[in-house]
């Protein structure tokens, strides 16, 4: 117990504090000290913004952290990025890595891997990388675009303010709002007799339909021929009924045409007319006379004398 002096146990102390710095620095950093990496470069032309530390992705989950950036300045042409993946994770050739800039600044390395699981680069080999063109980008390249449409937004804007100054607006907005007033009781007037006309109606049409159905069904049973031979019956005496009032016809007009008989005398001998019309004159003139002179038909005398 001699050899743990007051000076040892500092140490150890140091050793022991240094020792969990380190693994505490390394998981603040994402890095687990205890598991073991293999080491990937990435050939960036732009690492824009990418940090150390910073964490690699495959297909959306964390597989590893960037540990070093270093600049090629002999070429002037690259960014060799260091990276450590799980042991576990297997690189397939042809893989690729991107760098997708996140919403709140940060960046992050996508790593698209290869078509071929089978076929795996060997540790320390190097990776294309480069930029991921996400909306952000697509945004960018859109503001050009944008401000080329400003004018014409600002020209619309205007003419927006100008139709909703305008009172016609207002007045037609009002109509709009009486036409749906109007149709709120339109509509609920339909309801209305879609609840208490259109059932009775309905009802009145199923009797109809049935008393029509009752109507088919004695038709049908109507014997037809018997009712065609009846009507033909009731057509040959209508005949033979005309016929004898044809006869009847033709015999009067031969005797009112004739001259052996009292209405064909009267109807065809001019005499008979002249001396009728002799006779309305004789009493045209009597009645003419009565007028101008009527004490010389009628006495009337209040005393009962006569009139010389």
């Amino acid at each position: 117990m001699k050899y743990f002096t007051k000076e040892v146990k500092i140490a150890l102390t140091a050793i022991v504090a240094l020792v969990l710095l380190f693994i505490g620095i390394n998981f603040l950093k994402g890095v687990n000290v205890f598991e073991s990496t293999n080491t990937y470069y990435v050939k960036f032309k732009n690492v824009n913004g990418l940090c150390v530390s910073n964490p690699v992705y495959a297909n959306g989950y964390p597989v590893g952290i960037v540990r070093a950036i270093n600049y090629d300045y002999q070429r002037g042409e690259h960014v060799m990025v260091t990276v450590e993946l799980d042991d576990d994770m297997r690189v397939p050739k042809q893989t690729t890595a991107e760098l997708e800039s996140e919403l709140m600044g940060g960046v992050k390395m996508m790593l698209i891997l290869g078509p071929n699981p089978a076929d795996n680069l060997a540790p320390r080999d190097t990776i294309i990388g480069g930029l991921h063109h996400g909306t952000m980008d697509k945004v960018g390249a859109m503001v050009p675009a944008v401000e080329k449409m400003l004018p014409k937004l600002d020209s619309i804007l205007a003419s927006v303010n100008i139709l909703l100054a305008d009172p016609a607006l207002t007045h037609t907005l009002h109509n709009a709002e009486a036409i749906t007033a109007d149709l709120k009781q339109t509509s609920a007037r339909l309801n209305q007799l879609m609840q208490n006309e259109v059932p009775s109606t309905l009802t009145h049409l199923n009797r109809t339909a049935a008393n029509a159905e009752q109507f088919t069904d004695q038709l049908a049973r109507v014997d037809v021929e018997q009712t065609i031979e009846n009507v033909n019956h009731t057509l040959q005496g209508v005949q033979q009924l005309t016929s004898h009032l044809n006869g009847v016809a033709s015999g009067l007009d031969a005797k009112m045409k004739s001259t052996d008989n009292t209405l064909g005398l009267f109807l065809n001998d001019t005499s008979v007319y002249d001396r009728l019309n002799a006779t309305l004159g004789h009493a045209d003139s009597l009645m003419i006379d009565l007028k101008a002179h009527p004490k010389r038909y009628v006495h009337f005398s209040v005393f009962g004398k006569k009139d010389k």
